[in-house]
């Protein structure tokens, strides 16, 4: 039953709730339902008909008695409908009844009395919603709302503030005008009106049938009528009576389905607190303003009367000026001396601009051998390019008509300064897009291009009329300017006379010529990027009919010009206007007002000017030029009298810091006879052309011109206040005139739908005329954003047909029909929700003392986007002879004075070197440009503050963990259990014995090697490769065997030795070092095989061969003569003393021994084989016990997974010292050929040499070699290849690490060496660590490494959650290899030991026959787990607790693949994520270094390392820069910007350093501890150090 039913018996409610409960429960179809509710209101329906007749009649009975103006029927619905309806919304009631529900019972606090509520309801059911009615016993209960003819007869603002009178001079810097205009709108005559909330804002100047537009002229625009019909389907679409029924489903079904959509409660806080990882949104202020206004009101100029006597098209208007006042002078340049340099009377500019339409249309040719060589290249309608400088404005106008004439459409350009300008590939771009293939330009122009044959016969033209005036870019003669298409250059000078029959083409004489595009001008977008505007004829005869009826120019006047007459103002006024009035204009060079700045002012009052064209920077430095010649009192400067100007038209008029200018300009030459009315501020926008002009009626008592005081603090909320006269956070506007005639201008909403603003709402102007362009050239869907433009009204309904265009100006119509502008669209910056204008920000930053540091008040602001939001950066040119003390004292006083006066924090302060900021061909520093610079790394800073604490406020909340809330392991396995997770575990395959090798029979390594020598002593065990690819050293089993005997037996000689002593063994990798290990194992010592000191750096290598040698304590030292001379010789006696050394005994020089090794051992097999020391990435020195058990397990584990039988041949790159290099290295069972790594850097093609000489089927190598190798040979694949280097034969290339898999230098690897032969299949992983050297190794016949793509900000909080390639915030990681037979990993949470499901992030345990038996000593381990034996005999919490594991200390996890292994069982891959010890708590949340590192290694090409750790809580990076140090600094705003938007950290500290600095072990593994070190100890010596804090 819907509300429109509730007039209904109580009998028939009944009944009709009982149908719809049938329908419900689907004990009746639809079609019933229907029919049998029809049937219950057929008896009513007359009834209610005849009671809707007498209501209506009555209706329109009230409102003819209380209107002059009766309405229709219709029109009574319309505004009906307009009212209740407007306002009904499904959502809003359901939202209603969800809030009355939590409520319950309990009594809910109303205004009106619940007595009355059913009366009320009973009362609104009828139809006639014009009455509203109200339960207040003192009112009657009904009362007539105001309706819209009444609302109309309200005064208007205008009529309330137009008699403010206009500012006397001096001009006051108060804020009455704007203060009225806001405070009138509040005043009690306009809000003792009770407002009718039926009604939307918008309908005080909507009649119901047609839309128009209210203003103080009283011109109306009528729109689109709406029919009747149209109204009746909306009335019918807003009608909230009926409500559909549901379809047919059983109430018990409903209710399963109301179930099932139940949100999921959410997970425990424990685990899932800060799964919602989102950054914060800046908090609303509550006492934030807000504008309270009306809807504004668009306001409309006067009707444009067009004169009789004018010309009807430029054309003609130049043919008419030639022929009656042909001599008189049109343009005159003006010289130093103010004279008349260059003259062109409107005879010459009607001959010359034939001759040139004449010679583009038939005299243009591409000079060629082709046949069609001699055909012209221009024909009506085509573009071409007007290259001419700013000093010649005769040959540009000429040329200008003389397209014109012609019919083509020419384009204002810059003259290109070199072939790399910026901003002329920028323009270049937009010649191509515009298919433009000729430039016109002057003849002292062509010559000044930039050349690539100075021959001057190249550049000389005759000025007989036969020669051509086309010259080829591509002949030779003008550089390809970069991003420029194919131009062929015409000098528009010296042109042929056309015949005395040639006539103007009919497509310019035809009257349908007016749609057709006239010109282009080029603007530029906030991206930087360069479009066309195209202005059609129309449009130009219209605007410049336009500005001569509001400027009231005529043919007497005189027109000084100052500014660029190619574009904008001075192109307009200048030059159009000029034309079409047959005004006389006087031009000053640029050059002129750089060198005499108040020259202008002298032209002005020699020649008498009415009319001058300037910029507020113009007046500027004409008032400055004027006090110092007022202070040097020369009698040869003639006096200025100003008294004859009658316009003075600013052309920056709507920046609002140029009213500083033109007070001074006003107060200063007063006395010279100017007035103030004379001052016309104007608006001006590419898309828009001229939006207002402030001018004066004489006549009139209006109020013409205002200026006001407004809080900076309120505009940045887009809301006008008025703030007081000696506030520090107020900004001083002006008005800059009002609107054009025949133009329409509204303010809209910068943001969302285009909705008409509040009266004290800041907004974006747009303009609707038929002078405005229409498009941009070639962009239609752009061109629908910005010129297609409706404004809605308060319903969010057009209010009418007509198009506006957006102006990209910011602002707000004042009384009067005033435009105030507050900004530009282009500098504004959003920041924390509130908007602020670039030019306020500079103002306030030029105010903090800038003469002392910036240089010529160059500066520029402008916002880049970071974390979702603006950041404001600060730029400025630093004077040459300023201090880098200076500099930074000057940037924190402007973060104070920006932070009290803006309230807004600046992300980053630079200066840089004097002229090297880009700046348009004005002179003006271009934004965009440096914008672009700052992101692409080319800024080239010389100082940098960043300050991201202070403006970064929207990071994620910091992780809490809650220990009295922490669950136990046993609930979280019980939850993992209950939730249908599978628990992280993996097992490789078993470790089988086979009886047939009796080799596998034997559980001591050096028992394989006697047995093995016995059984094939010829058998080739190792061989060692040098760096030219020869054979340097081999060995077989037997002599290997006879090796080692005789080593051990130098021992016994030298030393007593007793069983398990420990002995270093300091040797390059080569046999000897095998032979000496094998001899230890025969006597029954325990080798420690140390990397040898380097001879180039034995400060550093030198300690931690004696640290490793002193921990171990070693007996004795066996090496070769080569590292024992070095030990002793003097730089290594200066180090260390000798005498600390122990023994030391040369293997090369061992005396002959005739006598047979017979040594009783026994051993054990869980006896100590070897210590395997090493220094892992956080700078912690360990040794490692390996038992034989160990050994022995670990070779038959690689053996059965590679497939390494006697005769294959296994290629070793790696360092023999420690972990899986020194297994592989001693297990003597195939043939190992050994390659140095430190060969490999001075020969990186000698290993892949190798593998191509041998067709070696299986090699392992190291990070480093791999780096070497792709950065080696990058260059050198193509020689390679042609020498005939094949590497299909390699099936295994595994990369030996402890970390997590490198996939930018793997992908790189395999791509460069794809061409090659190499099989990218082949490139796997290994990983091992302390507590086991082998846990992971893909062999030839396992599945392919599957890479998986995690969301790191789930990672940051120990959890895995798999996302899709290219996904935010997603990282791909690869396999690590897969398991070796007989070891089973678990993934257990480190801190409670629990076991962990997949989706959880934690340490991976081993466990298996091969793992170290513990941890024989620790140096430099603090708080590590190192120190702890339980380490390598830990238990889980959960699930089985019997079993042992050893903890890796390295974070992973384990995914089962789709990948079906060798067993038939689905592979399950173990992903290694990062060090337990190396990850970075910042914020309570775990990052990983590697991560941090490779988004800065992103950042910039010359970054060649870097490496990132905490000090004090901060985050430090340190990057390795390969460039120039003087552009070091482009590094400091990449960085921290990357790092905070990909990992949502601020950096602390930026460490630019010298390539290498970065300490890196052998197996390229960062050792960031020491780096750590080496920074707190400032021994890093860095190129510079950026503090963010």
């Amino acid at each position: 039953m819907t509300e429109s039913d509730t007039w209904l018996p109580i009998d028939i409610q009944q009944k009709l709730q009982e149908l719809e409960l049938e329908l419900a429960e689907g004990d009746i179809t639809q079609k019933g339902f229907e029919k049998k509710r029809a049937k219950l209101l057929e008896p009513y329906r007359k009834q209610q008909q005849q009671t809707d007749d007498s209501r209506s009649n009555e209706n329109s009975a009230i409102v003819t008695s209380n209107h002059k103006h009766p309405k229709s029927r219709i029109q009574c619905r319309r505004q009906k409908h307009d009212g209740y309806n407007r306002y009904h919304s499904d959502v809003r009631q359901e939202a209603v009844k969800q809030a009355l529900e939590q409520y319950g019972n309990k009594p809910i606090t109303s205004s009106k009395r619940i007595s009355n509520t059913q009366q009320i309801s009973a009362d609104l059911s009828s139809d006639d919603e014009s009455l509203t009615y109200t339960t207040d016993d003192h009112q009657s209960p009904v009362q007539q709302p105001k309706t819209i003819e009444q609302q109309q007869q309200l005064p208007e603002l205008e009529t309330l503030i137009k008699n403010i009178p206009a500012p006397s001079l001096p001009l006051p810097v108060t804020s009455s005008f704007l203060s009225d205009f806001i405070h009138r709108g509040q005043e009690a005559s306009l809000s003792s009106v009770q407002p009718d909330l039926t009604r939307s804002a918008g309908a005080r100047y909507r009649d119901p049938n047609s839309d128009y537009i209210n203003n103080n002229y009283q011109h109306y625009v009528m729109y689109e009528e709406r029919s009747p019909a149209v109204i009746q389907q909306i009335n019918q679409n807003t009608n909230i009576g009926e409500r559909k029924p549901s379809t047919r489903v059983s109430s018990k079904i409903l209710a399963l389905v109301n179930t099932l959509k139940r949100p999921k409660r959410k997970e425990l806080h424990e685990f899932f607190e800060d799964n919602e990882e989102e950054l914060a949104m800046p908090p609303i202020d509550p006492l934030s303003p807000k504008p309270e206004g009306g809807i504004s009101v668009p306001s409309c100029g006067e009707q444009l009367v067009v004169s009789s006597q004018w010309s009807k098209n430029f054309i003609q208007a130049i043919n008419q000026h030639g022929t009656n006042q042909g001599r008189n002078n049109f343009l005159v340049v003006l010289d130093e001396q103010g004279k008349a340099a260059n003259t062109l009377t409107f005879m010459k500019l009607m001959t010359r601009s034939q001759k040139i339409a004449y010679n583009l249309l038939n005299k243009v040719h591409c000079q060629g051998s082709g046949s069609n060589s001699r055909e012209n290249l221009l024909k009506s309608g085509d573009r071409v390019a007007l290259v001419y400088p700013n000093s010649d404005p005769i040959s540009f106008i000429c040329a200008f008509y003389g397209c014109i004439m012609a019919g083509i459409v020419p384009l204002p350009v810059d003259v290109p300064l070199a072939r790399r300008d910026w901003l002329s590939q920028r323009i270049g771009i937009l010649l191509g897009q515009l298919g433009v293939k000729v430039a016109l330009t002057s003849d002292s122009c062509y010559r000044q291009l930039p050349k690539t044959n100075l021959n001057p016969a190249s550049t000389t033209h005759s000025s007989t009329p036969t020669t051509t005036s086309v010259h080829h870019s591509h002949h030779g003669d003008i550089l390809s300017f970069k991003g420029w298409p194919s131009i062929v250059w015409f000098v528009t000078e010296h042109l042929h006379k056309p015949p005395r029959d040639w006539t103007l083409p009919l497509l310019v004489q035809d009257s349908n010529n007016r749609n057709n595009p006239a010109y282009i001008e080029y603007s530029s977008l906030k991206d930087g990027g360069v479009v066309g505007v195209t202005i059609t004829h129309e449009q130009l005869l219209v605007h410049s009919q336009t500005l001569i009826n509001a400027c009231k120019y005529t043919s007497s006047d005189i027109c000084l010009c100052c500014v660029d007459f190619k574009r904008e103002v001075g192109l307009w006024h200048g030059v159009h206007a000029s034309v079409l009035c047959g005004m006389q204009v006087l031009f000053v060079p640029c050059s002129l007002l750089k060198a005499s700045p108040s020259s202008w002012l002298l032209a002005a009052s020699k020649h008498r000017v009415t009319v001058g064209i300037v910029k507020s920077r113009d007046m500027h430095w004409a008032v400055l030029s004027s006090r110092e010649s007022n202070s040097s009192s020369s009698k040869d400067t003639p006096p200025i009298n100003l008294s004859s100007l009658r316009i003075l038209l600013i052309g920056d008029g709507s920046n609002p810091w140029s009213i500083t200018s033109v007070d001074t300009f006003l107060s200063t030459f007063h006395s010279k006879g100017l007035r103030q009315d004379a001052l016309c501020p104007c608006s001006y926008s590419s898309e828009t052309l001229t939006l207002s002009i402030r001018r004066y009626d004489r006549q009139s008592t209006s109020h013409q011109c205002g200026r006001g005081i407004l809080s900076m603090q309120a505009l940045s909320y887009g809301v006008v206040r008025v703030d007081q006269d000696n506030s520090l956070t107020s900004l001083t506007i002006q008005d800059v005139g009002h609107v054009l005639p025949g133009s329409i201008i509204g303010i809209v909403k910068i943001d969302g739908p285009t909705s008409l603003c509040q009266t004290d709402e800041i907004g974006e102007i747009v303009i609707s005329s038929k002078a405005t362009p229409s498009s941009y050239w070639s962009l239609p869907g752009l061109s629908q954003n910005v010129f297609k433009v409706c404004p809605l009204g308060s319903d969010e309904r057009p209010i009418g047909t007509q198009e506006f265009v957006r102006s990209g100006l910011l602002g707000f119509l004042g009384p009067g029909g005033l435009l105030f502008v507050t900004g530009s669209r282009d500098g504004l910056m959003q920041v924390g929700g509130r908007k602020h204008n670039s030019d306020d920000i500079i103002a306030t930053a030029l105010a903090v003392e800038p003469i002392k540091v910036v240089y010529r008040a160059r500066i520029v602001a402008f916002s880049i986007r970071v974390l979702k939001d603006e950041r404001i950066i600060i730029v400025a040119e630093q004077r040459p002879d300023i201090a880098e003390d200076e500099c930074f004292q000057w940037m924190s006083r402007v973060l104070q004075a920006v932070d009290t006066i803006h309230q807004v924090g600046i992300y980053c302060l630079a200066f840089v070197t004097a002229n090297t900021l880009p700046k348009n061909h004005s002179g003006t520093i271009h934004v965009h440009e440096t914008r672009r610079r700052l992101l692409d790394g080319n800024l080239h800073p010389c100082s940098v503050l960043m300050c991201p604490h202070s403006c970064i406020l929207n990071l994620p909340k910091p992780r809490e963990h809650h220990p009295e809330r922490e669950v136990g392991p046993g609930a979280i396995l019980a939850g993992t259990i209950i939730q249908g997770m599978r628990l992280a575990e993996a097992k490789g395959a078993d470790l089988h014995d086979d009886e047939m090798d009796a080799a596998r029979k034997l559980q001591f390594v050096d028992d394989i090697l006697k047995w093995r020598a016995t059984t094939t002593p010829d058998h080739l065990l190792y061989s060692v490769i040098n760096a030219k690819g020869q054979e340097s050293a081999k060995i077989s089993c037997l002599a290997l065997h006879k090796r080692s005997e005789r080593i051990a037996l130098a021992m016994l000689d030298r030393l007593d030795l007793k069983p398990n002593d420990h002995i270093a063994l300091l040797y390059p990798p080569c046999v000897e070092l095998v032979s000496a290990f094998y001899a230890c194992l025969y006597i029954g010592v325990i080798p420690v095989a140390i990397r040898p000191p380097h001879s180039q750096n034995l400060s550093n290598t030198l300690p931690t061969v004696k640290m490793i040698v002193e921990l171990s304590h070693s007996k004795m030292i066996l090496t070769n003569g080569t590292i024992a001379k070095l030990l002793r010789c003097k730089e290594a006696s200066t180090l260390i003393d000798p005498k600390l050394w122990p023994l030391i005994i040369d293997t090369d020089e061992l005396p002959k021994n005739k006598k047979v090794l017979n040594v009783e051992n026994r051993r054990k097999t869980d006896q100590l084989c070897y210590l395997d020391f090493s220094i892992s990435t956080t700078g912690t020195l360990t040794g490692v016990k390996i038992t034989y058990n160990a050994v022995a397990n670990v070779c038959r584990s690689i053996k059965l997974s590679c497939e390494l039988y006697p005769s294959r041949e296994l290629v070793l790159c790696l360092d023999p010292y420690n972990g899986l290099g020194l297994v592989l290295c001693i297990y003597a069972g195939h043939h190992s050929i050994l390659i140095d790594p430190t060969e490999i850097e001075l020969n990186p093609s000698v290993w892949m040499s190798i593998i191509n000489q041998y067709k070696i089927r299986d090699t392992f190598c190291s990070y480093s070699v791999m780096e070497l190798c792709t950065k080696g040979l990058s260059s050198s694949i193509v020689d390679l290849k042609n020498r005939g280097l094949n590497l299909s034969c390699v099936r295994t290339c595994a990369v030996v690490a402890e970390e997590r898999p490198r996939l930018h230098l793997l992908n790189s690897f395999s791509k460069l060496f794809q061409t090659l032969g190499l099989n990218p299949r082949s490139v796997s992983t290994t990983f091992g660590c302390r507590v086991n050297v082998a846990i992971c190794l893909r062999g030839a016949s396992d599945p392919d490494p599957s890479p998986v793509y995690v969301d790191q900000r789930a990672l940051r909080n120990d959890r895995v959650t798999l996302v899709e390639k290219g996904s935010p915030h997603s990282l791909c990681l690869l396999e690590s290899g897969k398991l070796l037979p007989g070891v089973k990993v678990v993934i257990a949470n480190p801190e409670s030991k629990g076991q962990c499901a997949d989706a959880h992030l934690g340490e991976l345990w081993v466990q298996c026959s091969h793992n170290s038996s513990g941890c024989y000593t620790i140096y430099g381990d603090e708080n590590g787990l190192g120190g702890d034996q339980s380490q390598y005999y830990a238990r889980l919490a959960t699930g089985d607790t019997r079993q042992v594991y050893a903890r890796t200390g390295y974070l992973g996890f384990v995914r089962r693949t789709d990948s079906i292994a060798a067993d038939g069982k689905n592979h399950d891959a173990v992903y290694i994520v990062g060090a337990l010890d190396e990850t970075l708590l910042i914020r309570g949340m775990r990052y990983h270094p590697i991560d941090i590192e490779n988004t800065v290694m992103r950042t910039h090409k010359k970054i060649c390392e870097c490496a990132c750790f905490t000090w004090t809580n901060l985050l430090v990076v340190v990057v390795e820069y390969d460039g120039l140090e003087s552009q070091s600094l482009d590094l400091v705003p990449l960085i921290t910007s990357s790092i905070l938007e990909e990992h949502y950290i601020i950096v602390g500290v930026l460490v630019i350093v010298d390539p290498g600095i970065v300490p890196v072990n052998s197996r390229g593994e960062k050792q960031r501890m020491h780096l750590r070190d080496g920074f707190i100890s400032d021994l890093l010596d860095p190129i510079y150090v950026a503090y963010n804090m």
